[in-house]
């Protein structure tokens, strides 16, 4: 039988690789993933075809969201997989959401809000139980 596996939860991908240089971020080594590059320098590279689902919660998808929840999803994935450590890395990681929100235009008042949300709540999402599981189809697979 043909089948296929797929993961849900996702509804952008990215159509070209994007770089954030000196994020302030640096794992011990090199992390290279099948989409995403952390070197010890940290610097950022996200592959084109990365999938990722925009803001969480009751979080809007603006633009001047969007290449922040980029980021911050990418890097809360190699949380979970545990090539970041969450206890030394989760608060910079969210205060760079806030950062580059700021730096596309969102009202400051309003990335606090979506700093405060992540801190509050997104602990869950960078744990290795949140990686998104392989479906099977069809049915008999």
């Amino acid at each position: 039988m043909n089948c296929i596996g797929y993961r849900s939860g996702y509804k952008y991908q990215l159509k070209q690789d994007y770089r954030l240089p000196n994020i302030g971020i640096a794992p011990n080594q090199a992390i290279d993933i099948q989409f995403i590059q952390l070197d010890a320098s940290g610097n950022l590279l996200i592959r084109s075809g990365y999938a990722w689902d925009g803001a969480s919660g009751p979080a809007i998808d603006t633009k001047n969201i969007m290449r922040g929840s980029l980021v911050h999803d990418a890097l809360y994935q190699l949380m979970r997989y545990g090539l970041l450590s969450m206890a030394a890395h989760r608060d910079p990681v969210d205060r760079l959401l806030q950062r580059i929100c700021i730096e596309d235009g969102m009202n400051k008042l309003r990335a606090r809000w979506v700093y405060e949300a992540v801190k509050r709540f997104g602990k869950p999402a960078a744990e290795p139980s949140k990686n998104h599981p392989v479906i099977w189809a069809p049915k008999k697979c």
